[in-house]
């Protein structure tokens, strides 16, 4: 997918919430080796009667556009090309307004949000982690990644979100341990966040058959990513150089220009893909006040605009007009048991736990190795045998059953 838009110290270990891998981790060890074309139609069904409460409220069930206007004058929603967005206060978690925001989309790269939230708990920034075949060849990979080289994970991270980089995200993924692993962990994070709407099937959001999103499960990952001090450095990345071998660099941009053009950006993803159409998540703050807004299926090369005007509707009536629905915290952590055993456990993760999942790594002890991202045949299908159990617990939490049309 084509937007336009030394050392190391061995990682920290996995939350105890991969117990909750999802249906979409049964994916991970299957139809992610050879995606399809997605099957999510742009516009999905409504669920049927009698389906469980909506996630965020009752009106967060609507198809079209959701606002509660007070008696007084405030100013009208924005005209938005899109077919479904979210604007909301990160702070309160209320949603101001919305748009089919529980319907399922292609999310193409806005899903290196949810990646990075999940992966950057788990690996350890200092890491290095070796390119295999399967990350080097993704199609387009973006950042050129040579098999055999080993890379930074941090410099991977940073490439991941700024110029986005499907080929990072596959290397990213693998650190884990495996494919199969590192998806299972992404699809445990979007359960623990009550992210219900997703199934991840690719680490980078190029299309794939039964992966999609909601605007509202992407103002969640949003939410979480604003307390992640490593996710806002390596996403507020303006530009630098990727080192591929000693040899070539490669520069880095950013991508999200609401960073260099909007007045309290502090940052964001776009991502596009023919099937999915333009797609972004933004961040801004002003006067203390920090919105979130997710669109999903936009026209090309107006997602950015898009986001700006709902924005600027979002800081002028903040306050003023009744919430239609609320970003919902985190489940709690799952029972421990379906966390990888030390025999499966990849040298990339930490051997005991981190009291802080966000803990700066100048706090951690140092020790040196590199990790290979991709282990043996047989601590795949160790770990691939878990997370196809433990995704039943993961069917167990999904809010609703959809028909897509």
């Amino acid at each position: 997918m084509l937007d336009r838009s030394g050392p190391c110290i061995p990682a920290r270990r996995f939350s105890r919430r991969t117990a909750l891998a999802a249906a979409g981790a049964v994916l991970a060890g299957s139809a992610v080796a050879a995606p399809a074309a997605a099957a999510v139609s742009p516009s999905p069904s409504p669920s049927p009667a009698g389906s469980p409460a909506v996630i965020g409220g009752p009106q967060l069930s609507g198809r079209g556009v959701i606002v509660n206007y007070p008696a007084g004058r405030v100013p009208r929603l924005p005209g938005v090309k899109a077919s479904a967005w979210v604007i909301a206060d990160a702070g309160t978690g209320q949603v101001l307004a919305a748009k089919d925001p529980h319907g399922w989309y292609r999310p193409a790269s806005t899903l290196k949000v949810l990646t990075a939230v999940s992966l950057i708990p788990v690996l350890n920034p200092n890491a290095m982690v070796t390119a295999t075949k399967r990350a080097t060849t993704v199609e387009p990979n973006l950042v050129g990644l040579l098999p055999g080289h080993a890379y930074k994970v941090s410099d991977l991270f940073t490439a991941l979100l700024t110029i986005s980089a499907n080929d990072a995200a596959v290397a990213l993924t693998q650190a884990t341990g495996s494919y199969a692993r590192g998806m299972a962990v992404i699809n445990a994070e979007a359960r623990h966040l009550q992210a219900d709407d997703t199934v991840a099937v690719t680490p980078n959001g190029l299309d794939a058959r039964g992966q999609h999103v909601s605007a509202y499960d992407l103002a969640l990952f949003a939410r979480q990513a604003l307390q992640m001090p490593a996710f806002l450095k390596y996403d507020r990345t303006t530009g630098g150089l990727f080192r591929i071998s000693k040899k070539k660099s490669v520069g880095l941009w950013n991508q999200n220009t609401l960073l260099t053009t909007y007045k309290g950006a502090i940052g964001g993803k776009i991502g596009w893909t023919s099937a999915a159409g333009a797609t972004y998540v933004g961040m801004a703050r002003r006067h203390g006040v920090t919105l979130i807004v997710a669109l999903l299926h936009c026209p090309a090369l107006t997602e950015i605009d898009a986001g700006k005007s709902l924005l600027n509707w979002g800081f002028a009536v903040d306050g003023t007009v009744r919430p239609v629905g609320t970003l919902v915290g985190a489940r709690p952590p799952a029972a421990p048991a379906g966390s990888p055993s030390p025999s499966q456990r990849s040298p990339s993760l930490s051997p005991s736990p981190s009291p802080s999942l966000h803990r700066d790594a100048a706090t951690r002890a140092t020790r040196s190795q590199t990790v290979t991202s991709e282990p043996s045949a047989l601590a795949t299908a160790g770990f691939s045998g878990v997370a196809v159990v433990v995704a039943g617990v993961g069917f167990a939490y999904t809010r609703r059953w959809r028909r897509h049309r």
